[in-house]
C-alpha cells in the first residue's frame, strides 16, 4: 500500500501534504454539491444552479490535475 501512495504522489507530481490539501478540496466540493442538490429536490424553487455550478467547478480543477 505505501508503494502504490508513493507511486501515485510520484505519477501525479505532488508531495503527500500537497495530495492531502487537494483531495480534501475536491472531497469538501463534492460534499457540499451533494447537500445543495438534496436540498433542491426538497425545494426546487432554492439552490437551482448551486449544484451545478459546484460540478463545474469541480470538473475544472480536476481536469486541470490530470493529463
Amino acid at each position: 500500500m505505501i508503494k502504490d501512495s508513493k507511486e501515485h504522489l510520484i505519477s501525479v507530481n505532488e508531495t503527500y501534504i500537497q495530495h492531502l490539501k487537494a483531495a480534501f478540496t475536491i472531497g469538501t466540493i463534492m460534499i457540499i454539491g451533494g447537500l445543495q442538490a438534496l436540498l433542491h429536490g426538497i425545494c426546487p424553487a432554492k439552490l437551482q444552479k448551486s449544484a451545478s455550478d459546484r460540478i463545474k467547478k469541480l470538473y475544472f480543477i480536476v481536469s486541470e490535475r490530470t493529463d
